[in-house]
């Protein structure tokens, strides 16, 4: 995929949470591609370094604890140190591990604290450093909008993400501050290649059933959309959710297909 045709992104500086792996590294390569420097932060510091040398003198490893304010407040400074300007700040780190109604209070304060605090508190500090045209991008989800059997900690940290994604950005209007949620559906990550055993082709025939363009999503195409949302081409959107799903939040439960098909299936015509 091209990144070099998104306006206002060469020269300026990103940080990315959770980048060292998975989604938040393809995000930091696409913002690398379009000619953004791009502070990658985690806590794999062999994964964090190895991905900063890929991507050249313009990206810098950050090994930081992002439960911990000192820490994000030292990345902040390391970025500015670096690369003399902050623009863009992109919450991607997350937890998955979700036992639903079973989980424990740790449980749900451990992932809240990861999905949602983190990324407020990260925000709030950053926000002093964001000139006027900079960007908050939250990573959202189709989770945080749907229910389901079984999770509850990793769905709610997701709506409750958009749900700030709209409060800061009424708040950072006035220092001409935008705030966008970007919101994938089934993507080809470490998880799902887990779950498809290695097979792309495996999850895409699942995920066929729920996306109508017929396959799960990419990386590189969450990166574009986090990029767009970053770019001048962006300028007049802020507060809202860019769903990049596949077409994942258009269907009911009835997934689009009719009712004559269901009701064909649950009685096919025997030809009597």
């Amino acid at each position: 995929m091209d990144f070099s045709g998104f306006p206002g992104l060469a020269g300026k500086t990103a940080i990315v949470t959770g980048s060292t792996q998975g989604l938040g590294a393809d995000i930091a390569r696409g913002l690398a591609a379009a000619g953004a420097n791009v502070v990658l932060v985690g806590r794999n510091a062999k994964a964090g370094e190895a991905l900063a040398k890929a991507l050249g003198e313009r990206a810098l490893f950050c090994e930081t604890d992002i439960g911990e304010d000192a820490q994000i407040q030292a990345c902040i400074d390391a970025a500015l140190a670096r690369f003399g300007r902050l623009d863009f700040l992109v919450n991607n780190a997350c937890q998955y591990a979700d036992r639903g109604l079973a989980s424990s209070r740790e449980e749900w304060h451990r992932t809240l604290d990861t999905n949602l605090v983190s990324a407020a508190i990260f925000t709030q500090l950053a926000a002093a450093h964001l000139p006027r045209g900079g960007v908050v991008v939250n990573l959202g989800s189709t989770g945080g909008k749907f229910g389901a059997a079984g999770r509850a900690l990793y769905p709610a940290s997701k709506a409750a993400l958009l749900q700030i994604t709209k409060n800061f950005a009424v708040e950072l209007a006035p220092a001409g501050v935008r705030v966008l949620a970007v919101s994938p559906a089934w993507t080809w990550s470490p998880s799902v290649e887990q779950l498809s055993g290695g097979s792309r082709q495996a999850a895409d025939a699942v995920g066929a059933h729920f996306h109508p363009l017929g396959r799960v999503g990419s990386g590189e195409e969450i990166a574009a959309a986090v990029c767009f949302a970053c770019s001048d081409a962006a300028s007049w959107m802020t507060g809202v959710d860019i769903p990049v799903d596949g077409g994942f939040s258009i269907l009911g439960p009835d997934r689009g297909i009719s009712p004559r098909v269901w009701f064909k299936e649950l009685m096919p015509d025997d030809g009597a």
